[in-house]
């Protein structure tokens, strides 16, 4: 399956980057290379995240990336990532 972001997960992700990389330039590439991985995953594991324990009865999972969620859904052929959070914030709930 092909790997989307929404252009709101984008830009969540690539400020999340942006914040990283202010402190830590290292840091930032490392989480980069790793949530990258994760996502590649899920191009073969489509299910492999967990139910958002938030929103059980959405169609969304989501997969760790510390310190970060990505919340994703699966449409057709595609894993659509729909939102990047700190694992400290509340997440709204993910629109369809």
């Amino acid at each position: 399956m092909k790997i989307q972001f929404t252009p709101s997960a984008r830009r969540q992700f690539l400020s999340a980057l942006q914040y990283i990389r202010r402190d830590n330039p290292l840091a930032a590439r490392n989480f980069r290379k790793k949530a990258e991985q994760h996502l590649r995953r899920l191009g073969r594991f489509p299910n492999s995240g967990r139910v958002v324990p938030e929103f059980p009865d959405l169609p969304f999972r989501e997969v760790i990336v510390p310190p970060y969620r990505f919340f994703y859904r699966t449409e057709a052929r595609k894993v659509w990532i729909v939102a990047v959070w700190h694992g400290a914030q509340l997440p709204d709930e993910p629109s369809r």
